[in-house]
Formats: structure tokens, sequence, C-alpha cells
């Protein structure tokens, strides 16, 4: 069998993580990676040197014979060089955000549809060993229909990236579009069942006035049809990475919790614990839970939609959709009032 060739465009600190994904795993082949510092690049041909490394992305897809690029940029790059990528013919794993404007997510959707490419957006928690049982157990029915899920964060301060470009505005867009945009996707996942997110209420803080848009504290409302509806809460002023997920039904309740030094530990603790009538269950997970262990299960995902054309874990349409959900939450900070949404899937 074929190796699925990967190229990889950026090499930041997440960026070494999916080089480490891409080489772990059978059947793949990290053949290329193009960063845009000279620090980077001397990293990367350091840390493997039998890869091509490049300091331009136009030169990699130029140069190189790759089925798929994993693209792990800052966050106001990642359309143009998606867009490049799929002009080129291949195949795109996209980390989120997929853009900070809706229309450039609409128009990546179009442009793989119309090329029949792959387009995956890097959404790893719905890979997770821990996060991915709770969408089994609900549906399974195992708590009935889902009414309500509170989805928290408790973590310490983002850390700056390349160039500072996390506390830059006019780069990260918004903090809403860095950490809960994994959380609105979350919540639209485990309420499938009742449809798609109808409005969005938000409210936040934070501890710098001169940069209202990096907040600090954030919180929001996520209402579904049939009043069904998903509360997401993060703070970035507390310490560790501490994620909790609780979801309650018409038969039963989860609790799910996530606990490490860092969000890229490799030894996390977590459990499950299932309530059916007055029963409590511990629900085992059948291997570590992470981001560091769901990237590596993401690649393999995205590899195996390449040669057989299997789903992949997120599509552009869900990618679509988060970022719509986290601007709509940014809007309703602005007004003080709840944000309608009005997003459609593409069929």
């Amino acid at each position: 069998m074929q190796s699925v060739r990967f190229g990889l465009v950026g090499y930041g600190a997440w960026g070494s993580h999916h080089a480490r994904a891409i080489n772990s795993l059978p059947g793949t082949k990290l053949v290329a990676i193009a960063a845009h510092s000279e620090a980077s690049c001397a990293r990367a041909r350091a840390d493997h040197p039998r890869t091509t490394v490049y300091a331009d992305h136009d030169k990699l897809l130029a140069g190189e014979p790759l089925d798929v690029v994993d693209v792990v940029l800052p966050s106001d790059l990642h359309y143009a060089v998606a867009k490049d990528v799929l002009m080129s013919g291949r195949h795109l794993l996209l980390e989120k955000p997929m853009g900070l404007r809706l229309d450039h997510c609409t128009e990546l959707v179009d442009l793989a549809k119309s090329r029949g490419l792959v387009l995956a957006v890097g959404h790893e928690l719905r890979l997770s060993s821990l996060w991915g049982r709770v969408k089994d157990l609900v549906s399974s029915g195992a708590i009935g229909d889902p009414l309500y899920a509170l989805i928290e964060l408790w973590r310490r301060p983002y850390r700056l990236g390349s160039g500072g470009w996390r506390y830059d505005a006019g780069r990260v867009g918004s903090w809403i579009l860095e950490e809960p945009i994994h959380f609105f996707d979350l919540a639209r996942w485990y309420f499938a069942s009742a449809g798609e997110p109808v409005a969005v209420y938000a409210a936040a803080n934070g501890k710098r006035p001169d940069h209202p848009e990096l907040h600090d504290n954030f919180s929001a409302v996520v209402t579904f049809p049939r009043g069904r509806y998903a509360v997401i809460t993060q703070t970035l002023a507390a310490w560790e990475h501490h994620q909790v997920v609780k979801l309650t039904g018409t038969d039963g309740a989860l609790w799910a919790t996530w606990d490490g030094a860092m969000d890229r530990t490799f030894e996390p603790t977590f459990r499950l614990q299932l309530m059916c009538g007055e029963q409590v269950s511990e629900v085992p997970i059948a291997k570590p839970a992470g981001e560091v262990y769901e990237l590596v299960d993401q690649i393999g995902k995205v590899a195996r939609a390449v040669r057989d054309g299997s789903p992949v874990a997120c599509t552009g349409e869900d990618g679509r959709w988060s970022v719509a959900l986290c601007l709509a939450a940014q809007e309703s900070i602005a007004a003080g009032t709840p944000r309608e949404l009005k997003v459609k899937n593409e069929k």
C-alpha cells in the first residue's frame, strides 16, 4: 500500500506535533515542511533530516508530489494558504478556525466541493476517547434526548504564539475563535438530534481595557430547537488546564472531566460518569484522552479519507458552523443582545 504523502505548512509549537503525528502512523509519509521563519526552518530540518524544508508554502506546493497538505498557521493566514492548497489540487487538513470571515469559510467549502477534494477541519476533540465517548452515549440514547449541556474550561493564559500573534486582534480575530470554538463545535455535535443552533447570547470581560477583544473570561448560551441549550464558558485567568462537560437529558446525565498540567500533556487524568435512574456508574475509556493523542487519530482519519473516500471527523461545513457561532458570540458581546444564526449546510 502506497503511503499518503503529506505536506505540512507551519512548524510552530503545534505544527511540530502535527509532524510527529504524521510520522508516527503506518501508511503516512511527511514529504515536505514549509515554515515562515529561519528559526522554524532550522528546527524542522534538525527534527526531520529526511524531509525537505521550504521557507515558502508556494515552493512546497510547486515542488513536491503531495496527496494532502496540513495547514497549521496563525489564524489570519488560514484562508489564503488553504485556498492555495485547494487550487493546487491537493486535499486539505486545515487547523481551526477555517478563517476569520464566514464568506472565506464558504469559499473554501465550495472550492473543495467543486474540485472533489477532501476538506477536513482540525476539531480533534471529536476524535477523543473521552469527548467522543460522550457523543457515543448521547447518540445511543443513554441519557434520552439531551436537554442541557455545560462545557467549561479553566486554564492558564494563552501562549503568545509566533510573533505574538495570539495577542494581536488583527491576526487572531478574537480569543473566541481560539479555544471556545472547539466547545461550540462539541455543543453542536452533541445536540445534533435537536437540529442546528438558532441563537447565541454571550458575555465576556478581561484584564486589558485597551484590548477588549481579548476576553480572559467568556461565557455563551447556545440555543437549539425545542428549547435545548448549551452553556459554554472559559477563563484564561486561572492555572493548568481543566475541562468539564456535563450533559443532562430526559432519561439521565453524563459528567466528563479532563485535567492536565497543560493542554498538550501526555499524562492527563480523566473520567466519565453516567447516571441512569438513581445509579451512577463509571464509564471505561479505551485509551488516553488529550489533543496530543487525538491529533494522531485525526491524521489517520484524514489519510483514510484520501485513500478510500471514508468520511472525516469534521467537515468544512462543520468548520464553517463553528466559525459562525464564534462570530455570532462576538457580535452578541458587542451588542449586549442575542444573535440569531442563519447558517445553512451545503447539500
